[in-house]
């Protein structure tokens, strides 16, 4: 499971961002086409954060359609996998435009007053 070192990836990033803050809530964007399980790394996420700055932040993962774009006409169509036929010209050359996202979108931080 690839995940859990992404996921512990993650946590270290926004422990480093966090300077020490504690961490309420984070927002991630993972693309469809992204061969990353969102519910695994669900799964591991409060596993990571144990014992760090994250401990008890709420995870929400936005999930982002995989999209493609004909080389040969433009058009752009869905695609639910990594490759696809254009709906327009029928071609299968398409590049993805969409969808192979992992990105840390939000961090919410528990804000000191001194």
């Amino acid at each position: 499971m690839h995940e859990l070192g992404i996921t512990q990836n993650i946590v270290a990033i926004v422990c480093e961002e966090a300077k020490g803050a504690h961490v309420k809530r984070v927002t991630l964007e993972i693309g469809k086409l992204s061969a990353i399980m969102p519910e695994a790394i669900r799964f591991c996420f409060d596993i990571c954060c144990e014992n760090t700055v994250l401990q008890g932040a709420t995870l929400e993962i936005i999930e982002t359609e995989g999209k493609g774009q004909c080389r040969h006409c433009g058009h752009k169509i869905n695609l639910s996998q990594p490759f696809g036929k254009c709906d327009r010209c029928d071609s299968f050359e398409l590049d993805i435009i969409q969808g192979q996202e992992l990105q840390i979108k939000e961090m919410e931080v528990e804000e000191l007053c001194v």
